[in-house]
């Protein structure tokens, strides 16, 4: 070997050296920048990086570190591995040969460091999805071999600068999801290598630059939820490889160009929630491959152009909030790859397209608020994909038990507010997964199905406004799942079921304006859920269940226009989430509970009025409108209309405490005197007052199914008949109110002290009382039972709101709301219950006072009731005669016969007919009849049999017929 080679050789072999002792070196330095970041994380993180290690090879042993041939790092990759910390302790410059730097979904936070403008090489930086925040430092616009660039959902601000320009290589620039402000530069348009441009989410103004129709390559483009305005600009439209354009929720307007027809690679354009204008090209049909078509949320309008049909590949078609008018295009029959169809809130009119799921495919189908007209569709019946159909609102007619089929898939049933009919099918149990059944106001009839309470996922039953009759299935007590029945507004009746209290959840029910009667049923107060509940204009007759007071979540509580009886539980008082409470139209009685002042915090609207109540008003705002008051008996309170609460009486108890004092202290030293004595007296009479007590219990005489402890009740619920709680006063007694134990309220009727010189034979009185419990009739009222001693003998009467016939006619202003046709029925309701009374009975019963005060009205004045028998005779069928005159002079007839109980002075009377208003026919008919009870001849006189059902026949078009005058001598000869 020569001197020359051997020196080649050495120099060869000592750059190679050299080289090696480098590349250690480079590796080493990359090692340990590495592993200062590392050491820079929670425990958490270190933990994940455990790989990393002196005791290791950097390039095959840690993780997500790759090397090239020459043992330098050229990629980390640490994606979605939960690390946390920042980038404040990593030594960029110690990677010169780093090419890709992938760290995206982590939870790194804090700045970038401007450093990062050290890794030259780099091609590929991607820190999306973490935590960092301030602005992007301008040495990554300097990192000119970039081709992907990905910094979306992170926390970055500030603008985007010109110098984005110089990343020429781009081919992926996804900047989303951040808060970047300002305009889109126009240097955009240099970076013509870009295919997908991604700037969404942002807070970017102004236009959409002319200059991004350079970005010929373009495939993706994303610039929605923005602040971007002003029209789309035309070359937009050259971007011919545009695969999917997303420009949704900014503020774009103008019209849809026609050019749009240029992209025909488009699969998905989303133009929703802008403001463009005018009707759609019917260049849309080049969009042969677009399925996913989305346009809502616009001032869009005309017609859709028929060339849609050439749209084969449409699989989602989004219309709804425009202003989209006029027929839907018969050529939409061939987009059989429809999935999903939103077209509400048009204007679209004419039929649905018939074949809209005839491929099978269908699964939402929402064309709900418009005009559309004609039948369901006809594939709509067997279209088993269907998850979700909303009509609502439209014109369509249909026969609803032929039209629909079976769905499985089925979640969400909207038909309401069109004209379907016929009855619900048995069928709709097989929709199984339906939680949502909605089709009130339309025309159902018949039955509520009761196999509905086999779609045991269902939440909302909404029936209302239909014309559904008979009673609530008890089987929806399977819907446990249910959270809001609707059922207003048809002709259900019946009662509510108990078992009602199964739906637990149930947080709305409304069954308004329906006929349901009876009691309220008490197990409503077992619903703890429940928010709003709503059974107004009923006939429910009874008292408001005191379990009410339960229903601590109750929001709105409506129980108007129905029959109620008795007083407002005090629990409602106590209901902290009632917003809304209207009581108004029915009979209720008493005083507001006290607890309506403190407790109902959040009341704020209360309806009380046309009822009976009476006594002070709560102090609350809720109850200060007097249109929501008016018409009571005795409210008073700080009103404008209602009078001021009485406080004489607490001015007397001050007084009564006054004289207290005056005259106590004289009479103590007397009482000391006395006391002595009266020990004495006491324990000799003590003996003998308990035998007095149970003699007045075993002379007490009970009819029917009363007992003594009811009396005892009767007693302490008066509180021995104190005055406070009379309500009339009349010959024969004294009437009071009493409220019992168990919360219903009677009326209790005290005689006048009955001798034994007056009462003949007391057994035969008592089986007549007796007889009396026995009348069942709506226009009676009804006896409950008879109590006598030696003291005293009480009746116990239902308790019913009104006022009696004399009083109305007295007053002039109720006079005149007392009209014709209201009288009219006040005379049938109790000629019809004279005839019950005469031949009805085993015993025929004789009134012998019926005036016009023993009738009692209700409050409307549509309902006559019989009260007072004080002078009733039960008639022996074979005696026609009596020997004392009873009742009232005028009203009864001097015989007591089944003839002689009749409304004649209530029909004659000068009150009852003296207004001077047309008067309809049937009254002259009363007229004739109660002049042919004044026949001299009593067997001439029609009995109150006849008089009732003559009155009966009469037909209701006579009221139609009417008279202005009438003379008695045109009567009498008739």
């Amino acid at each position: 070997m020569s001197e020359r080679d051997s020196t080649t050789l050495l120099l060869a072999l000592f750059l190679s050296v050299a080289s090696f002792i480098a590349s250690v070196a480079a590796g080493d330095g990359e090692a340990k920048a590495l592993l200062n970041w590392r050491d820079s994380f929670n425990d958490e993180s270190k933990l994940t990086l455990s790989s990393w290690s002196n005791h290791t090879n950097l390039c095959r042993n840690w993780k997500g570190i790759s090397c090239d041939k020459s043992v330098s790092v050229i990629s980390i990759s640490l994606s979605n591995l939960n690390l946390q910390g920042t980038l404040s302790s990593l030594k960029f410059a110690a990677f010169p040969n780093l090419l890709y730097f992938d760290i995206s979904y982590n939870q790194l936070y804090g700045n970038i460091p401007h450093e990062i403008g050290n890794l030259s090489s780099l091609l590929m930086l991607n820190l999306s999805d973490n935590s960092f925040r301030g602005p992007i430092p301008p040495e990554i616009w300097n990192l000119t071999t970039l081709n992907r660039l990905d910094l979306t959902t992170c926390k970055f601000t500030g603008q985007i600068p010109h110098e984005i320009g110089n990343l020429r290589n781009l081919n992926v620039l996804c900047l989303g999801d951040n808060s970047l402000s300002g305009s889109i530069p126009e240097e955009i348009g240099m970076l013509s290598n870009l295919l997908q441009l991604d700037l969404a989410k942002n807070s970017l103004l102004g236009r959409i630059p002319s200059s991004i129709g350079n970005l010929t390559m373009l495939q993706n483009l994303f610039l929605y939820k923005n602040n971007l305005e002003g029209p789309i600009p035309n070359e937009l439209w050259k971007l011919y490889y545009l695969n999917d354009i997303q420009l949704y929720n900014n503020r774009l307007s103008g019209p849809i160009s026609p050019f749009i027809g240029n992209l025909t690679n488009l699969e998905q354009l989303a133009f929703n929630d802008n403001r463009f204008r005018g009707p759609l090209p019917p260049s849309i049909g080049n969009l042969i491959n677009l399925f996913h078509f989305s346009l809502p949320d616009n001032n869009l309008s005309g017609l859709i152009p028929s060339t849609i049909g050439n749209m084969t590949n449409l699989a989602k078609l989004y219309l709804f909030n425009n202003s989209f008018s006029g027929k839907l295009p018969q050529e939409m029959n061939n987009l059989t790859s429809l999935q999903d169809i939103q077209l509400s809130n048009n204007h679209f009119s004419g039929p649905l397209p018939q074949k809209i799921c005839q491929s099978g495919m269908l699964a939402f189908l929402y064309a709900d608020h418009n005009h559309f007209t004609g039948p369901i569709p006809t594939s709509l019946k067997d279209c088993s994909s269907l998850k979700r159909l909303s009509l609502e609102n439209n014109q369509i007619v249909d026969n609803i038990t032929d039209a629909l089929g079976v769905y499985p898939h089925l979640n969400y049933i909207d038909l309401s507010g069109n004209q379907l009919y016929g009855y619900l099918s048995s069928r709709w149990r097989k929709c199984q997964n339906l939680t949502q059944l909605i089709i009130h106001n339309n025309k159902l009839s018949g039955d509520i199905p009761p196999e509905l309470g086999e779609i045991t996922q269902l939440g909302l039953l909404n029936l209302s406004s239909n014309h559904l009759s008979g009673k609530i299935p008890k089987e929806l007590e399977k819907l446990i799942m249910l959270m809001k029945l609707s059922l207003s507004h048809n002709n259900l009746s019946g009662n509510v079921p108990s078992n009602i209290r199964s739906l637990s959840q149930l947080e709305i029910l409304e069954l308004a304006a329906n006929n349901f009667n009876g009691s309220v049923t008490r197990e409503l107060g077992e619903l703890k859920s429940l928010r709003v509940l709503n059974l107004s204009k009923n006939k429910f007759d009874e008292s408001i269940p005191l379990e009410f007071g339960k229903l601590q979540e109750l929001e709105l509580l409506d129980l108007s226009d129905n029959l109620l009886i008795g007083t407002i539980p005090s629990r409602i008082g106590m209901l902290p989430k009632l917003q809304v409470l209207n009581l108004s139209h029915n009979n209720l009685t008493g005083n507001i509970p006290s607890g309506f002042s403190g407790s109902m915090s959040a009341l704020s609207n209360a309806d009380i009025s046309y009822n009976q109540l009476e006594g002070p008003i709560p102090i609350k705002l809720a109850f200060h409108n007097f249109d929501a008051l008016r018409n009571n008996k005795g409210l008073c309170g700080n009103v404008t209309g209602l009078s001021s609460c009485d406080n004489s009486q607490t001015n007397r108890h001050g007084h009564k405490s006054k004289k207290f004092l005056m005259i106590f202290l004289p009479l103590a030293v007397l009482l000391l005197v006395l006391a002595g004595g009266s020990f004495i007296f006491y324990r000799m009479v003590a003996k003998a007052k308990n035998k007095n007590e149970e003699a007045l219990l075993e002379n007490v005489y009970f009819v029917r199914s009363l007992e003594r402890e009811l009396y005892k009740d009767v007693i302490k619920s008066t509180e021995n008949f104190d005055d406070k709680y009379l309500i009339g006063k009349g010959s024969q007694g004294s009437v009071y109110r009493a409220e019992l134990l168990t919360g219903d309220i009677v009326a209790i009727k005290m005689l006048h002290s009955m001798s034994s010189g007056k009462i003949s034979n007391r057994e035969a009185f008592t089986s007549e009382i007796q007889a009396l419990t026995e009348i069942k009739h709506r226009n009676i009222v009804k006896l409950y039972g008879f109590f006598s001693n030696s003291q005293f003998s009480i009746l116990i009467y239902e308790f019913l709101e009104g006022d009696r016939l004399d009083n109305i006619l007295k007053n002039e202003e109720q006079a005149i709301e007392f009209n014709w046709k209201k009288r009219v029925n006040v005379v049938k309701g109790v000629a019809n219950a004279l005839s019950h009374m005469h031949h009805g009975c085993s015993t025929p019963i004789v009134h012998r006072d019926i005036s016009s005060k023993n009738v009692l009205l209700s409050s409307e004045y549509e309902e006559a009731h019989i009260i007072d028998f004080g002078a009733a005779k039960f008639l022996n069928p074979n005696s026609n005669n009596m020997t004392k005159f009873v009742g009232t002079f005028g009203y009864a007839a001097p015989e007591n016969s089944t003839t002689k109980d009749l409304l004649l002075k209530e029909v004659l009377d000068p009150r009852l007919y003296t207004l001077r208003k047309p008067v309809p026919r049937e009254v002259i008919l009363i007229a004739k009849i109660a002049f042919s009870c004044l026949n001299e001849n009593p067997q001439s006189r029609p009995t109150m049999e006849q008089v009732s059902k003559e009155l009966i026949r009469t037909p209701e078009s006579h009221l139609l017929d009417q008279f202005y005058t009438i003379t008695i001598g045109q009567l009498m000869r008739d």
